[in-house]
């Protein structure tokens, strides 16, 4: 669904209630996926959240047309995924939404409870961000208050910019009323609206609604004078009144839309307006419509039935293949090549490569580079290694293990690692990068459907594997038993493999002696929390970005304060970024000590600034596959 074309920054009023809000909307649409990302806006009821949120994604397909947005309410994806259950088609759902640029879910609050939702969320959000693409939420509650919600996800809602909206002071109450006046073309006597305005509503529902009550005591009695305006309200204030919908504006309204149409359709052809139909129709289903525009431009009128029926023809036959390659690989369901019908070719290529077993697992990430990784003393001896194992890899340190706290770089060294190593193979070695909760995942898949074989073969014709928080492979003997094997068979070719973790070999509980051995037979490194060295690094690199420059001494302030990960420290920055542009000053160390130290206002939530951090510090999430059923786990856990 699109966003309502009715809510626009144009008629939103900007107060000092929502004015960061706002601020973070349009950083939002002018520069999707490289400005705050997710962005969460929260506030009580009738506040702007909808019209806010539907104003980040009209504004951002105004500045790129090509943008794919959808909109959708957390109720409207809950029935969606069920539906989806219920047919089998789990995976073309989160496919659906992982060709989306824009996704802008509304009410997050109703998340509580909804296990099997959270999951898919979290799945959604990895393909998302993993590929630069916006997300966009709005609560009526932070995201810490929403109960009954995993942590995982928590932590991934509140990795960007979190903003609330209060309630409006007098001069924005003022500011909505006269546009809501001059919107509906009405003219009340002066005084009147700034008498309404004095009254403090909970929110713009209600103020429109005594504004309504207003009107219509006017149209029904005669012009409203201002000692009037409380007996019409009447105490207390007057409860909310919907605003009146476009259908019931008067004919004036529907008849000027009819002579738009008329006007419209007498000056296109018609075979253009049905190819136009169809462009906007599969651009909304996702699929590319180059074929279909250049159609467009021809000067005669082409064989129209002949052209729409062979490019509906083309998409049933891409639909087809990507639920059949779904079944097999479901991170090829998100090749482009699903997406366009002027590639059917590939597609098809491609499903016969993953029933063969050609194709190995996903590469790494390629937005988290080794030239971005800051190193100091706390991860010195990792880096060493990881530099060693991307020159030679296969040869010097094989496994390599490393460890280390949450959110103190272990992915993005790994990610690196791979990364160094295609790109000085000339791509010539396929790097596969999976976390462990993904093997895990896969591995029952193919138990459940008799293609085991063919899920060996994939992780066998890879050549260098990577594997993510392998902890979680503890304790699971069928996957410890697949992984031993996969194991024997890479090392043996002499093919490296890289493993992380949050504690060592040694400390794995129900870690099969086989494998432990066989992980401390490379070279086990650890990574510390970062260190005064790696905080003066990474400060001062975030803080070049800032404009204006932050004052003298605020580095040095910073680089004291301890930090437990490189999240903090990027979270860090952004709160007092927000917090600078708030108060419209330059950011320095007396802010930074109101902020961080609870002197004066409470501290703003930590925002994150995607793209130009997201690479260093936001690994991919790392998600646990929950199992929906004790058959699943039964399945898992035989051998």
């Amino acid at each position: 669904m699109q966003p309502d074309a009715r809510f626009r920054f144009e008629n939103f009023v900007v107060g000092s209630a929502n004015r960061l809000a706002v601020a973070a909307a349009r950083a939002v649409a002018e520069a999707p996926g490289s400005a705050y990302n997710p962005l969460f806006v929260y506030s009580a009821s009738g506040l702007g959240k909808t019209h806010l949120a539907s104003a980040i994604g009209n504004y951002a397909k105004q500045l790129q047309p090509t943008l794919q947005t959808e909109y959708v309410t957390l109720d409207d994806f809950v029935e969606q995924l069920h539906a989806a259950i219920s047919i089998g088609q789990t995976l073309s759902f989160t496919q659906r939404y992982a060709h989306v640029d824009m996704l802008l879910i509304d009410d997050v609050q109703f998340l509580t409870g909804r296990r099997e939702t959270q999951s898919e969320m979290l799945r959604l959000f990895n393909l998302l961000q993993g590929s630069g693409r916006q997300i966009v939420m709005t609560s009526d509650r932070p995201p810490n208050e929403i109960a009954d919600v995993d942590e995982r996800l928590v932590s991934r809602l509140a990795g960007g910019l979190i903003v609330d909206i209060g309630p409006p002071d007098y001069e924005t109450r003022a500011a909505i009323l006269r546009n809501k006046c001059e919107e509906r073309g009405v003219t009340l006597r002066p005084n009147v609206l700034d008498e309404l305005a004095k009254t403090e509503f909970a929110n713009v529902r209600e103020l429109q609604g005594a504004l309504n009550r207003v009107i219509a005591q006017q149209q029904l009695g005669g012009p409203v004078r201002t000692d009037q305006v409380r007996v019409v309200l009447g105490e207390p204030a007057p409860s909310w009144r919907a605003p009146t919908p476009a259908k019931e504006m008067g004919g004036e309204y529907l008849s000027f839309l009819s002579d738009v149409a008329s006007v419209v359709a007498q000056n296109v052809e018609g075979w253009r307006m049905r190819v136009s139909e169809a462009i906007a129709f599969w651009n909304g289903e996702g699929y590319r419509t180059a074929v279909l525009e250049r159609a467009l431009h021809l000067k005669k009128q082409p064989d129209i039935e002949g052209l729409l029926g062979m490019y509906t023809a083309a998409i049933e036959r891409l639909r087809a293949l990507e639920t059949e390659v779904n079944t097999l690989d479901p991170a090829l369901g998100a090749s482009e090549a699903f997406r366009d019908p002027e590639r059917v070719n590939e597609a098809e290529e491609m499903v016969r490569r993953a029933q063969s077993g050609e194709i190995p697992p996903p590469g790494p990430s390629a937005a988290f580079t080794r030239a971005g990784y800051e190193v100091s003393p706390s991860n010195q001896m990792a880096v060493k290694a990881a530099d060693a194992v991307a020159a030679d890899p296969g040869g010097k340190y094989n496994p390599l293990f490393i460890h280390g706290p949450s959110g103190t770089g272990k992915t993005h060294l790994a990610n690196a690692i791979g990364n160094e190593i295609v790109e000085a193979s000339g791509g010539a070695i396929a790097v596969s990068y999976v976390s462990a909760g993904e093997f895990i995942d896969e591995l029952i898949a193919a138990l459940q459907e008799g293609t085991l074989e063919r899920w060996r073969a994939r992780y066998r014709a890879a050549g260098a594997l990577i594997i993510d928080d392998v902890q979680f492979a503890a304790g699971k003997e069928r996957t410890q038993e697949e992984l031993f094997h996969v194991f024997n068979v890479l090392h043996t070719e002499g093919k490296q493999i890289v493993l992380t973790s949050d504690r060592g070999p040694k400390e794995l509980e129900g870690l099969e002696d086989r494998l432990r051995s066989r992980f401390e037979g490379g070279l086990v490194v650890g990574i510390d929390q970062p260190d005064r060295a790696l905080r003066e690094k990474l400060y001062a690199r975030y803080l070049s970005m800032v404009e204006p420059p932050a004052e003298a001494g605020l580095l040095e302030y910073l680089s004291d304060r301890p930090a437990a990960s490189v999240r903090e420290i990027i979270g860090t920055v952004n709160r007092l970024v927000a917090a600078a542009d708030v108060a419209g000053v330059t950011l320095g160390v007396d802010l930074a000590r109101t902020e961080l130290e609870g002197v004066g206002s409470a501290p703003a939530p930590a925002p994150v600034n995607a793209r130009a951090m997201d690479a260093f510090f936001l690994d991919d999430e790392k998600v646990v596959w929950d199992w929906p059923d004790v058959s699943g786990r039964a399945i898992e856990e035989w051998r």
